[in-house]
């Protein structure tokens, strides 16, 4: 620790060569040695070797583009909003959220307190109005992105009246707490699913794509690994390798793939590692992002050209994570993309067993027995 506060300089200054001046440091204690540590034995142990992971231009036929999503909307057939609100709907804010009185006591000089007094002179139809706007940023624009600005009255009055009916403020919180951004966005959320429930008629869910980078792809792939890898196939994949977590889960699921593309079912595929493609999904009431495991493009018989792009995820342990990362997938991220209609036909399959891999991917594809 002294030997490491001796090598900061004291200024970064460039001279009038554009150099560092140079700085000294004398360190007094008790004598030690100090590279390789004190206690140390024998060599350091050697690097683990690493494998460079990247698409390769020559397999650019091979390349998979999928859509970058923020979450879901729903299309509502009708123009009059209405909120039912249930149990779900309810909301309750207490200084365990956000501590509304904070006492900083340093070790030397004075203790300060810190409030929230300058965030509760905000009035609370400031709180509604912000509420709404963020509901409408989120949820109720069209298919080109446009906000539906003559439902904002209605969206003002089903706030209104959940925060007259739902929101519970307990001790020293206020409601003007749903002001601060990850309250708000869990509050708007709770609102907009109350509207939906209400919906008698047919609705539609719908993809919210990410606002400047709605497009990944398996081209910008290029990263270092320290697992075990397996070098795949030029002809069915635009990356160099699959990267395993487990011992032979994902080994076995790409053979799978590619014995398929030997029967010419399979168009490509990719191991998504490092490829920025999750699915956003909520669970406890928090937002996560869940990462499947294979992307495949599969001719369903309707031409190479048109092929069904299936996520794929080989599952082990079920438990409430993984319940609820499969049904958003299956009840949302894949019906919202292909009511999208510009993303191309996507479906997904969880996979129970690897060693059954290839036949689960025909039957789900409608090619087996």
């Amino acid at each position: 620790q002294v030997v490491g506060r001796g090598l900061r300089r004291t200024s970064y200054a460039p001279n009038r060569e554009g150099m560092f001046t140079p700085e000294y440091a004398e360190v007094y204690g008790v004598p030690f040695s100090f590279i390789p540590c004190s206690g140390s034995t024998g060599e350091p142990p050697a690097p683990r070797m690493t494998t460079r992971v990247r698409a390769l231009e020559d397999r650019a036929a091979c390349e998979i583009t999928f859509p970058r999503l923020t979450g879901y909307r729903w299309e509502l057939p009708r123009q009059t909003l209405t909120a039912t609100f249930g149990p779900d709907a309810r909301r309750t804010l207490s200084p365990e959220d956000v501590p509304t009185r904070v006492e900083n006591a340093p070790i030397i000089g004075l203790k300060s307190v810190h409030t929230l007094d300058e965030l509760r002179s905000h009035r609370e139809q400031e709180v509604a109005f912000h509420i709404a706007g963020r509901m409408m940023d989120a949820y109720f624009r069209d298919d080109e992105g446009v906000r539906r600005h003559w439902l904002f009255p209605q969206l003002l009055t089903i706030v209104r009246r959940w925060m007259s009916e739902c929101l519970v403020c307990k001790d020293n919180a206020f409601p003007q707490l749903l002001l601060i951004a990850e309250i708000g966005y869990e509050a708007s959320d709770r609102i907009y699913r109350s509207i939906v429930a209400s919906e008698q008629g047919a609705k539609t869910v719908k993809p919210i794509l990410e606002a400047y980078d709605a497009e990944g792809s398996t081209r910008f792939v290029d990263f270092d690994t320290a697992r075990s890898v397996m070098t795949t196939d030029p002809r069915f994949c635009h990356v160099s390798h699959v990267v395993a977590d487990t011992g032979s889960w994902e080994q076995k699921t790409a053979q799978a793939l590619e014995e398929l593309g030997e029967e010419e079912l399979l168009v490509c595929y990719v191991k998504n590692q490092n490829l920025g493609f999750s699915i956003p999904y909520s669970a406890e009431g928090k937002e996560h992002r869940y990462v499947p495991d294979f992307i495949a493009r599969i001719d369903d018989g309707r031409g190479r050209d048109n092929p069904l792009n299936v996520i794929i995820e080989v599952t082990g342990v079920r438990d409430a994570a993984k319940q609820a990362k499969v049904d958003t997938t299956r009840t949302l991220w894949v019906p919202a993309v292909n009511n999208h209609g510009g993303v191309g036909r996507w479906s997904f399959i969880e996979i129970r067993d690897p060693w059954n891999a290839k036949s689960e991917i025909k039957s789900h594809v409608g090619q087996g027995p």
